[in-house]
């Protein structure tokens, strides 16, 4: 039974692969109809028409229903309610288990740092220069990387792949489907706005000191400053073209941050310097969108707020280097108390397996200070903000109709340790089923133990 079971999971996984969307022909065109590089060639698995009844829906605006249905068409949001209903070719009755629109993750390096993790899989970081604007994540993901395949059977659908923090300008980022694919544009999250992966701190300080700098926190700002500066110079002769203009690609990426086509995700510990860093983006223009770790943003809620920048953190990670160290338990919710967006991230391959309980450890000190925060409001750190600080929450995140449909349905509370995903949906196809044994797997592991 085993060689059996074993046979059918290879089959399961070769038409995953051959039915995600990874369509060489296909091409996305720029205005002057010239093809873009590296576009997505991602297209959603086809779907049945899916009805989840009698379940306990979180919906990712801050609502909870009991006893509702959920209708998925064509890879969509249809209905949501008491009262959805509709011709189904499957009907699941979840029997009052949990919905939940499919977790985000913003922060990570999957496929980038993949499994197993030897020398030679560590392209996270382009440690040659303090600037390196130039690199693309995308460029370093090895698709086959086995821990996609444990984030998806943790609740992740989509998810941010991230340049590590050793630089200034660390490179861009690019937002996945967390899908089987031959290749990371097959993965690629359509039209999903580019970001940009900075640092601050102890990092590129600590790594360029002894490499020509910056050494200091004060070399670091005058480095931010000093690039932005020579990007406004390129954005103008851009602007004016002709046959003098030559193409930059470090400088590419930071004028298309200055025209707001690509988002800021930066990695920052301390409330002071994420301040100092709101001050730059205001000297030259540009918006951050997210602080990454984050460790002191519950002292700069407000300011954050203000500022309408997210705050993505750890439950409890603190404490292992100076910059690190004045973190408390609390700090996710007091963030969204205080009227930000907050979030949770994994930054690891193991904690982006159990995201939902690092959520429930932050949400449940938060309430014990006296927040009060509902289960509902708090599913926002897991979905909704994430959405919102990737620029795809018109698309996902929520559980609202003409939304994809990007739903797990849940063992148990998922608040507690006792849940597990029992069924993952990626724009409605059912890539996870517990129950059955479908699951994606990698071809690095296929041959590998499921034989006698």
């Amino acid at each position: 039974m085993k060689n059996l079971r074993f046979t059918l999971l290879v089959a399961a996984s070769i038409t995953l692969l051959g039915a995600c969307g990874d369509n060489p022909d296909t091409e996305t065109k720029t205005d002057d109809d010239k093809a873009t590089a590296f576009a997505s060639t991602y297209a959603p698995m086809p779907s049945e028409t899916t009805l989840i009844k009698n379940a306990r829906i979180i919906d990712g605006t801050g609502q909870e229903y009991e006893n509702a249905n959920l209708l998925l068409v064509d890879g969509k949001i249809n209905a949501i309610g008491a009262d959805a209903s509709g011709d189904a070719a499957v009907t699941i009755d979840a029997e009052g288990r949990y919905v939940t629109p499919g977790i985000i993750d913003i922060h990570s390096h999957l496929g980038n740092y993949p499994t197993p993790s030897v020398r030679a899989h560590g392209d996270g970081n382009e440690v040659t220069s303090p600037i390196t604007s130039e690199v693309w994540a995308e460029h370093g993901v090895w698709p086959q990387d086995p821990g996609f395949d444990e984030a998806l059977q943790g609740g992740v659908t989509t998810l941010h792949i991230l340049p590590g923090s050793a630089n200034l300008f660390g490179g861009r980022g690019v937002t996945l489907r967390n899908v089987p694919s031959r290749s990371v544009q097959g993965m690629k999250f359509p039209d999903a706005p580019y970001t940009m992966k900075m640092a601050c701190g102890e990092n590129p300080k600590r790594v360029y000191g002894q490499k020509g700098g910056p050494g200091s926190r004060m070399g670091n700002v005058a480095g931010y400053r000093k690039n932005w500066i020579k990007a406004q110079g390129y954005q103008k002769k851009r602007e004016k073209g002709g046959e003098d203009f030559q193409r930059d690609l470090q400088l590419e990426t930071l004028a298309d941050v200055l025209e707001g086509k690509i988002l800021v995700q930066m990695h920052c510990y301390r409330a002071d310097e994420m301040v100092q860093i709101l001050d730059i983006a205001k000297e030259f223009d540009y918006k951050v969108t997210t602080f990454h770790h984050a460790v002191e943003a519950y002292k700069i809620g407000d300011i954050l707020k203000e500022n309408d920048t997210c705050a993505a953190m750890w439950a409890d990670w603190y404490g292992f280097k100076m910059e690190s160290y004045d973190g408390i338990l609390e700090n996710v919710p007091f963030v969204h108390a205080a009227g930000a967006c907050a979030m949770i991230h994994s930054d690891d391959e193991n904690g982006i397996q159990r995201l939902n309980q690092e959520v429930a450890k932050t949400w449940a000190n938060g309430n014990r200070a006296g927040l009060n925060i509902s289960k509902a409001e708090a599913w926002k750190w897991l979905s909704t903000h994430p959405a919102k600080a990737l620029g795809i929450l018109d698309e996902t995140g929520t559980l609202e109709v003409g939304k994809r449909a990007d739903i797990v349905l849940w063992s148990d509370d998922p608040f507690t340790t006792y849940a597990r995903p029992e069924k993952v949906f990626i724009d409605g196809a059912l890539y996870f089923d517990k129950a059955t044994g479908l699951k994606p797997k990698s071809d690095f592991r296929l041959g590998y133990g499921e034989m006698e």
